[in-house]
């Protein structure tokens, strides 16, 4: 737990947020009833961390105190997943997989974002070793506290409800009476029923997942490159070669093998009719990969201590070998951190995340002048004015007609295509914040609002200038002259003539926009 605290401040005040953390920190400042409203909208599936973070960001709202308690959940899962191994296995099993687990960069990573994940990975980890221990006792009181667990749990993240799956197979492996399977099923009927409305709203918000591909093979070794303690070189084929060798451990593979197969697997074969899969939802499977690896340096220590020399048997039990084990151990811990350590420090740059809403905002403090108009396309761009206001302060943010919190959506109900036309008609000026790749795109949006954003500024504006500070782009377009060729830079050398007169059977039928 202590290696895992370091980790998880190491680098944690990485001088941005980006897009998802923007939605926690700007949505937990809302008021409780402003929270609820925008539930019954979207995000639904996040709303128990909202009111969690909404207490937290209470006490100081901050980009550190908003991925605090991600930190301190991944503490807890390391030494959660060290006293599951100590129960499966012994002390040496557990404090090997309690550190593993803490030295892997995708722990890291999740440890240091201000999202669910690593609070959906304590609770996990903590429904687990509960499951081992009623398993163990076969009482019917023993579940309860396994299914108060599971159930904070899936309702921080209803995709933790897969987890049942993996806990079933655990049983039917360790083949456990049916007692045990009474218990377990009530625990499990009772997890079900309290998710049930959560998993009905949360139906009906569906296309915020709507970017989500079907997952093919490489998604696969994505997944089992992120579980292992080193994505590249001899650190991750040691890792399969040590998860391989902690199959032979049963007990541990009875708890360790289902928790890493089962939810990724049934994840990625729902996905395949309808997507749903991302490493991220699956991030508490990664204890069991964390659990085999001990294993299986479990299982290579004792073959080492049977090794003979000069026709006597050296004994794991003994002193001198239980301190060359423990120095190995040591060591090719500290060789694996060492080795993957450009990684480590990767992930804790801005620039490693999808965006950094940061650098937008200084950006905008540059070159926006005090009430100049301001565009976001697409609108999910306003999420910088709202995690950073200093930049769009005085601006005149041309498209919105509501403000987040009032209309009860993420970043804000924009005015309708009519409206937004009429509005930018009276400006000659326009400050445009999109995305470096934006204009790659030959499809038009489905939004009508995005379109009519793209139409106007393509008919009536032209580019006068443009700042790129990483995949942030921000354009000056200003109002085309007359005589200016739609696609034409202005002053330069071209022949292009200006588009003809329509011919008079056609003057009173509109022109179709092109995109």
């Amino acid at each position: 737990m202590a290696v895992m605290l370091t980790a998880g401040l190491w680098g944690l005040d990485r001088g941005g947020m980006w897009g998802d953390e923007s939605v926690t920190f700007q949505v937990a400042r809302r008021t409780v009833p402003q929270i609820w409203r925008l539930l019954h909208d979207v995000d639904a599936v996040h709303g128990l961390y909202y009111l969690l973070m909404h207490a937290v960001l209470a006490v100081h709202a901050d980009e550190v105190v908003l991925r605090l308690p991600s930190v301190c959940a991944a503490t807890v899962t390391a030494g959660l997943v060290a006293a599951l191994g100590v129960r499966l296995s012994g002390p040496r099993l557990g404090l090997l997989a309690g550190l593993v687990y803490a030295l892997t960069p995708m722990t890291g990573h999740y440890a240091q974002e201000g999202r669910s994940y690593a609070l959906v990975a304590a609770g996990v980890a903590g429904a687990t070793l509960l499951l081992v221990r009623a398993a163990d006792r076969a009482g019917d009181r023993a579940w309860w506290p396994y299914g108060v667990v599971l159930g904070v749990t899936c309702v921080l993240h209803e995709l933790a409800v897969l987890v049942l799956c993996a806990h079933a197979a655990t049983l039917a492996w360790l083949r456990v009476p049916c007692g045990v399977w009474r218990g377990w099923g009530r625990a499990a009927g009772a997890v079900a029923v309290l998710l049930l409305p959560l998993v009905w709203v949360s139906q009906g918000q569906s296309g915020q997942v709507a970017w989500l591909v079907a997952p093919g093979w490489d998604r696969v070794e994505r997944l089992a490159r992120n579980f292992a303690p080193g994505p590249e070189g001899v650190v991750f084929w040691v890792s399969l070669l040590l998860m391989v060798l902690g199959l032979r451990e049963r007990r541990t593979a009875a708890v360790a093998l289902p928790l890493l197969l089962v939810p990724p697997g049934l994840l990625m074969t729902v996905s395949q009719v309808r997507p749903l899969y991302h490493d991220r939802y699956v991030l508490y499977a990664l204890a069991g990969a964390s659990l085999l690896v001990a294993a299986g340096a479990g299982r290579v220590a004792g073959t080492l201590g049977r090794v003979r020399f000069d026709g006597r048997r050296v004994r794991v039990g003994g002193r001198q070998v239980r301190a060359a084990v423990g120095i190995c151990g040591a060591l090719a811990l500290t060789a694996g951190f060492l080795a993957q350590l450009p990684v480590h420090r990767q992930d804790r740059t801005a620039a490693h995340r999808p965006d950094n809403l940061a650098v937008v905002s200084a950006l905008a403090v540059r070159r926006v002048r005090p009430g100049d108009p301001v565009l976001f396309v697409p609108s999910v761009g306003r999420l910088a004015a709202l995690a950073y206001p200093k930049g769009f302060r005085r601006v005149r943010d041309i498209a919105l007609a509501e403000s987040a919190p009032r209309s009860g959506t993420l970043w804000g109900r924009e005015a309708a295509p009519g409206r937004l036309r009429q509005r930018l008609a009276g400006v000659d000026r326009v400050w445009v914040v999109t995305e470096r790749d934006a204009p790659a795109s030959h499809r038009p949006p489905s939004d009508p609002v995005e379109r009519t954003k793209l139409a106007v500024l393509a008919e009536k504006f032209t580019v006068r200038e443009e700042h790129t500070e990483g995949d942030v782009v921000l354009r000056l377009h200003v109002r085309r002259r007359s005589a200016e060729v739609p696609g034409v830079p202005p002053g330069a050398a071209t022949t292009a003539r200006l588009p003809a007169e329509r011919p008079a059977a056609e003057r009173g039928r509109p022109r179709r926009a092109r995109w």
